[in-house]
């Protein structure tokens, strides 16, 4: 304690003094070498910069033993290999302009200078234009040469054997591995092209041959995520979002299953996940976690990844437009429903009971719910436009593709005949594949909400006050507590809260004052309201936040606009449900995120009743 204090005594002071190579060199590895996964990304980045077309990892122990990595890329000279392991040495960068446009994995020059002061380091490499190759011993710099195909292997041994402390925050041998696996598959799912072979004590415990990118999602993630997600190929300028995004129902618990990179660089980005998971917002049911992998395309000089040394980091220059081009990607890819994907065929002759149906293709619908669902005198199908009294349904409310019932077969209807009700709440259906079974209330739910966005959107576009929400001036203000940020927002962003409904105003230095709310939601707790909208004016786009308040204020008026459950309708009405159901966006989800509809194959219905046993 007495030498503590004498380090910390303001009456005592060291002199300024440089610190010694060694020293500097295990400072850099505590940054860049956390546990071996930390060593194997490192690796694998080095060798993808130098052209691998197939990469081995060797593994004992987890990596703790021995991490080693082989390729069959370009090579290192003989007389570079010991530059190789200096410090802030590099053959990917040369200038400023070279780090502010880095295209390649690794550029900082720091990697193996920090594992080799904390591991016994080797390395071994062979070009092209060398008869031999040679073997570099890290620690007593001895040079030999050594037998090998063009290419390099890195071994790392005993990880951690001069800092026997950090060795102790290490996990199990088996968790470790699972790291390293981690760090491999996030490296496979940007490089299809390249093979990736794990051994781990001397067993394959992992392989991935070249293939497509397609084939690789399947290969790494699993065949089910291809029948589970949906494409994503979004272009805004110069940016390009692609990839795979897993529907609604492939949800996970936990949010192992997201992986986004940055010209083929895997990140973790607050804006590239926030963007993610806003575009997953109105179709995910209470906390689940989307499933996805998406591959955003930019100019290097529009992104800095030059900001933690792990380099899983990075920064955009304009941070919104990246948000905006991920949140439309995901959000198109998502928006075409399911249940309108069908072969458009040439449609046969309808009975006379479907051409009644589908006689007016472009306006079925149902009546206003406040009034009994039956059907008019001479005309079998309810009308959707008389939901909005303002007038006719805006043409973008729904999909841009044809309703199936325009350009199908009765009998080739995605969600085919409506045959029954059950119960009042289920809707009964017959297609080519068997049964359907929909949940009227949050089919319809959906139908509405989407129906309402777009007037809004249309109303907003159109310069008129739809594009804003009705407030309630509050009879006794709300006063709290506001901290500095709260203050900042409030005063910075007043336009953006009047369009909210909300008027938020300074009641002292430290305290707000919220004057007006939302009229649908005078009878909630303001001040929680205020808070929360405080919050993400502070941290995210203004037009996110908009956008998405208004779309809860949305989707609670069409909960209560909705068909309610046991309410009898005709089989008119049931199948006018389901053809708006094939031509409305998100339509597999109600406004909750839960599912809308199910299909049961007549196979698994043979299978119930044991038929073909």
């Amino acid at each position: 304690m007495s030498r503590l204090n004498a380090v910390l005594s303001p009456g005592l002071r060291r002199p300024i003094r440089d610190l010694p190579d060694e020293l500097v060199s295990q400072i850099a590895a505590g940054e860049v070498v956390e546990r071996p996964a930390s060593v194997v990304r490192e690796l694998l980045d080095n060798a993808l910069d130098a052209g691998a077309t197939q990469v081995n990892l060797r593994l004992l122990a987890g990596g703790v033993r021995l991490i080693l990595v082989e390729d069959d890329g370009g090579g290192i000279p003989r007389d570079e290999l010991a530059s190789a392991l200096r410090r802030h040495a590099t053959s990917k960068i040369a200038s400023l302009a070279d780090l502010e446009s880095v295209g390649t994995m690794g550029f900082r020059g720091e990697a193996l200078a920090a594992i080799g002061s904390v591991a016994q380091l080797s390395l071994l490499s062979r070009t092209d234009d060398q008869a031999t190759a040679f073997v570099l011993d890290g620690r007593s710099g001895e040079l030999r040469p050594a037998a090998r195909a063009v290419g390099t292997t890195v071994e790392v041994r005993e990880l951690f054997f001069s800092t026997p402390a950090r060795r102790k925050f290490l996990k199990t041998d088996a968790t470790e591995l699972t790291h390293c696996i981690e760090a491999v598959r996030r490296h496979a799912l940007a490089r299809p092209d390249v093979g990736f072979a794990i051994w781990h004590e001397g067993r394959l415990v992992e392989q991935w041959r070249p293939a497509t990118q397609e084939q690789r999602l399947a290969d790494v993630l699993g065949e089910e995520l291809l029948g589970q997600s949906v494409n994503v190929d979004y272009r805004a300028g110069s940016i390009r979002v692609t990839g795979r995004a897993g529907i609604p129902d492939a949800a996970r618990a936990r949010a192992d299953q997201q992986f986004a990179y940055v010209n083929g660089r895997y990140v973790r980005d607050k804006v590239l996940s926030h963007a993610a998971r806003s575009a997953y917002e109105d179709v995910l049911h209470g906390q689940r976690q989307p499933v996805y992998a998406l591959y955003l395309e930019i100019d290097p000089a529009r992104v800095d990844v030059n900001v933690h040394p792990t380099k899983i980091e990075v920064r955009f220059r304009d941070s919104r437009e990246i948000h905006q081009a991920v949140l439309h990607a995901v959000e198109n890819a998502l928006a075409t429903p399911r249940a309108g994907v069908a072969a458009a065929g040439p449609a046969p002759a309808l009975a006379e009971r479907d051409t009644a149906q589908t006689s007016g293709a472009s306006h079925v619908g149902w009546m206003q719910p406040s009034f009994p669902l039956q059907a008019e005198a001479g005309n079998r199908v309810s009308d959707l436009s008389a939901l909005w009294a303002s007038g006719p349904v805006p043409a973008h409310a729904t999909s841009a593709r044809p309703a199936p019932s325009e350009s199908l077969a009765a009998g080739e209807w995605p969600l085919g005949r409506a045959i029954a009700q059950l119960q009042g709440i289920y809707i009964l259906a017959e297609n080519s594949q068997g049964l359907v079974i929909v949940d009227m209330h949050a089919a319809h739910e959906r139908i509405v909400y989407e129906r309402l966005k777009a007037q809004m959107d249309a109303g907003a576009a159109g310069g008129s006050e739809g594009g804003r929400l009705a407030s309630q001036p509050l009879l006794i203000p709300a006063t709290f507590a506001a901290t500095p940020q709260e203050v900042a927002a409030a005063e910075g962003c007043a336009a953006t809260l009047q369009t909210l409904g909300l008027e938020i105003t300074p009641f002292s230095p430290k305290t707000l004052a919220v004057r007006a709310v939302p009229t649908s939601l005078a009878d909630g707790d303001s001040v929680e309201l205020a808070r929360s909208v405080l919050a993400e004016l502070a941290q995210h786009d203004a037009s996110t936040v908009i956008q998405r308040a208004q779309n809860e204020l949305l989707g609670t008026m069409a909960c209560h606009g909705a068909v309610r459950a046991n309410r009898k309708l005709t089989v008119d009405e049931m199948n006018a449900l389901l053809r708006q159901m094939e031509k409305t966006e998100r339509s597999d989800q109600c406004n909750h995120g839960r599912p809308t509809w199910r299909q049961i194959t007549v196979r698994e219905l043979d299978s119930l009743f044991m038929r073909g046993r």
